[in-house]
């Protein structure tokens, strides 16, 4: 197994072990986890409010004796803190969950808004951090994000990290913290680990004929799951990334791809095939949009391309996928920046390098990406986040 800055460069993402019914298979979740280890995977990721992981996890490792061989992180459930007592709640319970007295990472899940953090700072969370690692019930802090690159770049700076887990792959290139999110990552030494690189599977599931039947006659003879991983690990600045596996065979299989890649290994022929293979899916998409942000920024706050690019996902792949990449990286925003917000003034389009009617496809998005329940649901977000702000500033 390769590795970067000390962690194998494929860790384990424990959100999507086989089920029996409605729980976890245990038995197989073992067998996976220690064939895991056995061939080089020392890195396991799980989270508060992944169903049943972390009570599996802990059992695991205790059976086996396994807990000081691997780096194990949890994520604290941020946007489930009221108080701070709550800190130490979710974490007592997640220890006790793990059958530990210690985390080597401890993740701020789903961050979307530095609204978040400030909240958390009015609570005294950086003390509260120095408290449990001089307990030694946490070694390292950092956070797992979902919103834009704006938001990404300003919870960096914020606080010094020791980890940054965000959603990458070719298809979010320009959107999530992005590629300029995960250099300002790495040029301040924080490892940046990577979720989703297959979009939940759909990098593989769901790709068009064409983009199938050119991978399968491809010299390389890699399958899309491979391009998908080799093109992250090429890149330098990303140290290692996390894979949802629930069998053995998928194991062994990205295993063997991560022991035979390098960064910086590919050249112009590779990067042709993911261009190509991205063409393939944008022709299901609605906006030609490249994600370039020449039309920003908006005199109204709106985020013209994460709206477009949500708005693509949701006929490049499924409704519910770009409904929920919205809610995610809009709707989850203290300052709002969805499409209601345009006046219509038009600057924008005169900027735009692809000549899009931005103003007519904004409101087209904004009916796609919006119907009733999901605008109840962000408003009633919204309204968290800004109760948190009043509190932190009372």
């Amino acid at each position: 197994m390769n590795t970067r800055n000390g962690f194998p460069i494929l860790g384990f993402g424990c959100m999507r072990f086989a089920t029996k019914g409605r729980s976890i298979d245990f038995e197989k979740a073992e067998e996976q986890i220690l064939r895991a280890f056995d061939l080089g995977i020392t890195y396991f990721d799980t989270a508060y409010i992944y169903p049943g992981s972390e009570d599996t996890i802990g059992k695991v490792l205790e059976k086996h004796h396994l807990r000081e061989k691997i780096t194990l992180t949890t994520k604290l459930p941020q946007y489930l803190v009221k108080k701070r007592e709550d800190l130490d709640k979710y974490l007592d319970e997640e220890l006790k969950r793990l059958r530990t007295t210690y985390l080597d990472y401890y993740l701020f899940h789903h961050m979307t808004d530095i609204v978040q953090w400030e909240y958390l700072l009015s609570l005294g969370v950086t003390d509260w951090i120095e408290e449990k690692k001089a307990e030694g019930k946490i070694r390292h802090v950092g956070f797992s994000f979902h919103g834009n690159t704006e938001m990404y770049l300003k919870i960096l700076s914020a606080y010094s990290w020791e980890l940054s887990l965000v959603q990458y792959n070719y298809m979010d290139e320009n959107s999530q913290a992005g590629r300029e999110g995960i250099a300002e990552a790495y040029k301040r030494g924080i490892p940046v680990f990577i979720m989703e690189p297959l979009r939940g599977g759909k990098l593989v599931d769901l790709l068009p004929e064409k983009a199938k039947k050119e991978i399968a006659a491809d010299p390389h003879g890699w399958t899309p799951a491979e391009w998908a991983f080799r093109w992250l690990w090429n890149q330098k600045e990303i140290t290692c990334v996390l894979s949802g596996m629930n069998s053995i065979p998928m194991i062994e299989e990205n295993i063997r791809i991560a022991s035979s890649t390098e960064a910086d290994s590919w050249g112009p022929e590779e990067m042709a095939m993911i261009d190509r293979i991205r063409t393939y899916i944008n022709e299901n998409t609605k906006v030609g949009c490249t994600g370039c942000k020449y039309c920003l920024p908006c005199p109204r706050g709106v985020d013209i391309p994460s709206i477009f690019s949500c708005y693509n996902h949701m006929y490049s792949e499924k409704k519910s996928s770009g409904r929920k990449e919205y809610y995610q990286t809009i709707a989850l925003r203290l300052e709002p920046a969805d499409a209601t917000r345009c006046v219509g003034c038009g600057k924008c389009e005169k900027h735009c390098p692809q000549n899009i009617p931005i103003r007519e496809k904004l409101k087209e998005a904004n009916k796609a990406l919006s119907p009733l329940p999901y605008r109840v649901v962000a408003k009633l977000s919204r309204k968290i986040l800004v109760a948190k702000k009043k509190k932190k500033t009372s």
